[in-house]
C-alpha cells in the first residue's frame, strides 16, 4: 500500500438507507443520521435516505431492539431482545472525508456494543446506475469479449438515437 493510499480506497460511503449488522443479532436495521442534515451522497434532490452517515451517528431504525435477538443474552425461551448500547464512536472511519468536522463511515467501519457485539456494514445503501456517458464511453470490442451474444455497438447506436430524439 502506498503512502497516500488508504484501506478505504474503492469502498463506498454509507448512507442512511444502508443497513448494519451485529455479529450477535439476527436483524439488520437501517442507519439513522442525527449528526447533520447537510450532506447527501449521490442525490441532488437531497432525499433523507441519502444522508451521509458519520462517526457520530449511533442510532438505528427501528429503535429499540434494533438487531433483534441477542446471542449474548440466552434465556430458557430463546434469546432476549437486543439492548444496543454503543461503546463510543464508529471505529475505522474515513478520516479524509468529513461532514461538519465528523469523519464519514465506509464499508470498513465498525462499532462496538457495550454488551459485546460488533456492528459492521451489511449494505452501504448506494446503488450504481448506468448513465448515457457510461454507454457512450464503453469499448464495444471489450464488451463483445465479456458478452459475445450481445452486439454492444448496435446497443450504443440505439442509445445515441434515443438521446437525439429526446433532445
Amino acid at each position: 500500500m502506498s503512502e497516500n493510499s488508504s484501506p478505504h480506497d474503492g469502498k463506498y460511503f454509507v448512507i442512511q438507507k444502508g443497513k448494519a449488522k451485529c455479529n450477535q443479532g439476527n436483524q439488520f436495521p437501517q442507519f439513522k443520521v442525527t449528526s447533520h442534515q447537510k450532506h447527501y451522497w449521490n442525490n441532488k434532490e437531497g432525499q433523507a435516505d441519502y444522508l451521509a452517515v458519520t462517526e457520530d451517528d449511533l442510532q438505528f431504525t427501528p429503535p429499540g431492539p434494533s438487531f433483534g435477538q441477542c446471542k449474548l443474552k440466552p434465556s430458557s425461551g430463546g434469546y432476549l431482545p437486543c439492548a444496543f448500547a454503543p461503546a463510543g464512536k464508529w471505529q475505522k472511519p474515513y478520516e479524509k472525508t468529513k461532514v461538519m468536522n465528523k469523519s464519514c463511515i465506509t464499508e470498513l467501519s465498525e462499532l462496538m456494543c457495550a454488551i459485546g457485539g460488533k456492528i459492521t456494514i451489511k449494505e452501504h445503501g448506494q446503488t450504481a446506475e448506468i448513465a448515457q456517458q457510461n454507454v457512450r464511453n464503453a469499448d464495444p470490442k471489450q464488451q463483445q469479449n465479456i458478452n459475445p451474444l450481445f452486439d454492444y455497438k448496435e446497443f450504443q447506436d440505439e442509445q445515441e438515437e434515443d438521446v437525439n430524439i429526446c433532445e
